[in-house]
């Protein structure tokens, strides 16, 4: 073999190496990380009817083997409500999407305080979507103040899934102590919220509840896209309901739950990486960081 032969072999050679390198590191850092801990294995599952009853259209709800179906078509969607209110707990359900065109439909799975427009509310929403581009799952957090009407103070923070949400059951919670709210998927934590005031963390007790409904006016891409009923029915399915923490009445010495290895709350460093990577990976909107909002309704923003 000539001298230049053999150096453009090992040019090859290491041009290989170092491309392998590359795509290696680029899995690694991208893969979905272990959390290291798993919340929901804490808690037991119930029955729909152990924990929930119908809120609205009941005419769109099936329940097989405890699991339920609600549908939304032209003529109504449907929604679930808990048959007690919570001060504080662990709130999940593992939920299966609709597949295909879903704009303007939304399915959610919230914890919500009965108080028109003056409540407290914290979302989990599957924004729905058009053939070819991802579901958006938008967690959002009210305080004293409706989400409807003119007087709107979401705190959304948006993201896409890391795996296609029609194709599978996966598993989706809210944490909610007094001190922070830690939104959950398949235990990989994407978002908490730490309580920095009074005015702006939900304090008041609240029911959960799960609805299928028509958005259309905001829901995808901000109204771009209607719901379209020659896809109809739309369907959401949830199964394995998690409900347990301090119920509204319960006596002061009733503990709130922990999302952690530590009792207290809080997220292990583990679970902190596993959050830092769904939000570097998946996190499409973060209300703090968007400039054209007013932060004098969010001083949450800019506290430590």
């Amino acid at each position: 073999m000539s001298s230049s032969s053999s150096s453009s072999f090992i040019s090859t050679i290491i041009l290989f190496i170092l491309s392998f390198f590359i795509i290696t590191t680029f899995f690694m850092v991208n893969a979905q990380p272990s959390p290291g801990f798993s919340p929901s294995s804490k808690f037991r599952t119930i029955g729909f009817f152990q924990g929930f009853r119908n809120l609205w259209g009941p005419q769109h709800q099936r329940v097989e083997q405890n699991s339920l179906t609600i549908w939304l078509d032209r003529s109504s969607g449907s929604g679930f409500k808990s048959t007690r209110a919570f001060r504080s707990g662990y709130f999940g359900a593992s939920v299966k999407l609709h597949p295909g065109y879903t704009a303007g439909v939304i399915t959610s799975l919230y914890n919500n305080e009965v108080h028109p427009g003056n409540h407290d509310e914290v979302d989990i929403e599957f924004l729905g979507t058009t053939p070819g581009k991802p579901y958006t799952l938008q967690t959002n957090v009210y305080v004293r103040g409706s989400g409807d009407g003119s007087r709107i103070v979401g705190r959304e923070v948006k993201f896409t899934l890391w795996f296609d949400p029609t194709a599978n059951f996966h598993h989706y919670a809210v944490l909610w102590t007094p001190r922070e709210i830690i939104f959950l998927v398949d235990d990989i934590p994407i978002r908490r919220y730490k309580k920095k005031s009074d005015s702006t963390f939900p304090m008041r007790p609240m029911w959960v509840y799960g609805s299928v409904w028509d958005a259309s006016s905001w829901a995808t891409e901000g109204g771009k896209y209607k719901a379209d009923y020659q896809y109809q029915p739309f369907y959401a399915r949830y199964t394995n309901f998690k409900l347990s923490g301090c119920p509204e009445n319960a006596p002061n010495s009733c503990r709130p739950v922990s999302a952690s290895p530590n009792p207290v709350g809080g997220l292990s460093r583990q679970q902190n990486l596993a959050m830092q990577w769904a939000q570097n990976n998946h996190m499409v909107y973060d209300y703090c960081k968007d400039s054209s909002r007013d932060h004098s309704n969010t001083p949450e923003c800019f506290m430590a």
